[in-house]
């Protein structure tokens, strides 16, 4: 019977090929998986050496790509097991059981939506969906092929269906602002709608007067939430 090779300690070291910008200004508020916020865009500009455009050549044949991402703000952060917010915050799984960022290496995949690849001055590209907070490294792409990544009848463990979403209301103050950042901001509407309808309070907060902020772009949403509908109540420049 032929050895086994040996078990070897090997390191490697990866290089950004750019940086995304996004809405999120911080954690907080995130959609906790990609695509749950449609008008969420991140924009993408290649680095050199990388931002040449025969290096995406071909790319525009495809509707959705996978972004390989660094967790940059919890790198070296890692435990083994974690509290999903699926599961209230209460029960432990293993951190390979999960999509927490407190990982050995920290690395993530986001499947996105690529809208719009610009090659005018080196490499841009525009996605939708976007579940990263701004400025994260982005090591890869690759572009997604249904026919062997959709796996329709995949068991999906805890995880199970999309979660409840929240209704959404707006107080007349924060109509009036949302349409005065229209021409700076035009989908701020629909994407705050989106992200709050997600709950992303902590799993323990229950207290319906509390007031929460998300920083989306240069703007703090303040809103609290009865469990039911989470209520807009103004955005403040940061």
């Amino acid at each position: 019977m032929a050895k086994s090779p040996p078990v070897t300690q090997d390191t490697y070291s990866f290089a950004p090929i750019g940086y995304l910008r996004t809405p999120f200004a911080d954690k907080f508020g995130i959609p906790r998986q990609p695509s749950l916020a449609p008008h969420a865009t991140g924009e993408l500009q290649l680095i050199a050496p990388y931002d040449r455009a025969e290096a995406v050549r071909g790319l525009e044949a495809f509707s959705h790509v996978w972004l390989t991402f660094v967790f940059h703000q919890t790198a070296g952060q890692w435990s083994p097991t974690v509290r999903p917010p699926r599961l209230g915050g209460n029960q432990r799984v293993g951190v390979f059981a999960c999509r927490s960022p407190f990982r050995p290496n920290p690395i993530g995949l986001s499947l996105v939506e690529l809208a719009a690849i610009d090659t005018g001055a080196g490499v841009k590209l525009t996605f939708r969906g976007v579940d990263l907070v701004d400025g994260t490294p982005i090591l890869d792409i690759k572009p997604y092929i249904p026919y062997v990544e959709s796996q329709p009848d995949a068991r999906s463990g805890f995880v199970g269906g999309e979660p409840e979403r929240l209704a959404v209301a707006f107080s007349e103050q924060a109509d009036q602002q949302c349409l005065a950042a229209q021409p700076k901001y035009p989908d701020l509407r629909e994407l705050i709608i989106e992200v709050l309808a997600q709950d992303p309070r902590p799993a323990y907060a229950d207290d319906p007067q509390r007031v929460y902020g998300i920083r989306l772009y240069h703007l703090d949403v303040k809103w609290r939430c009865d469990g039911r509908t989470a209520f807009v109540e103004s955005l403040e420049d940061l």
